[in-house]
């Protein structure tokens, strides 16, 4: 994705109201819940996989710009649990930002995870699509990972994508992470899929409100 900009101070005029902007984001937008996840990760004799369950809040975040730049986007948190031993606990926990760029069709995610990891992918898709999907890979200056040294050294992150199907009050991902995994030759795809209902609706952003 090149984007190259030749007046790379103006700024446009934003709307206030993010939730009438968000595009392909829209159907993200609220608080959701969703009982029936399944991760596929490794384990030392190879795969193991587990059910999980996940609350999901989504929210509005005033216009951002950076120079002709303009995005509206949600900012997210996921956290995720599962029962191990009959007792409930916590899985994954993950926060970070969807932006939709209206003048270019652009899709950005960001995620940060507290495994001392970050990545951002990024596609493209119309502001009516149910469906679309972000990828990034290692080494890229744009959409890209970066891990501290020992999940560098031990469960290095190639690729990740993630595709993402919009419904009625429900919202679909599949995501796969390809790992070069210490001491094997061979690829292993971590992926993770849930759907997700709409337990709440969304809370305007701020701007919006005055």
């Amino acid at each position: 994705m090149n984007d190259v900009r030749t007046d790379i101070y103006a700024e446009p005029k934003a709307d206030p109201d993010t939730l009438k902007n968000l595009g392909p984001l829209t159907g993200l937008a609220g608080v959701w819940e969703g009982v029936r996840g399944l991760d596929n990760h490794p384990v030392d004799t190879g795969a193991a996989e587990e059910f999980y369950a996940e609350h999901y809040e989504a929210q509005p975040i005033d216009p951002q710009t950076n120079g002709p730049q303009l995005y509206y986007g949600l900012r997210y948190h996921t956290y995720i649990t599962h029962v191990e031993d009959g007792q409930t606990k916590t899985f994954h926990d993950q926060v970070g930002y969807w932006l939709w760029e209206p003048a270019t069709g652009a899709v950005v995610l960001t995620l940060t995870i507290p495994r001392a990891q970050v990545a951002m992918a990024g596609g493209t898709a119309t502001p009516n699509a149910r469906t679309f999907e972000l990828r990034c890979e290692a080494g890229s200056p744009t959409f890209g990972t970066c891990s501290a040294p020992f999940l560098y050294n031990a469960f290095r992150t190639l690729e990740y994508s993630i595709k993402v199907t919009v419904g009625n009050d429900t919202w679909s991902y599949l995501q796969d992470t390809v790992l070069k995994i210490a001491g094997s030759d061979q690829l292993f795809h971590h992926t993770d899929r849930n759907t997700l209902k709409r337990i709440a609706a969304p809370t305007p952003n701020p701007a919006s409100l005055l």
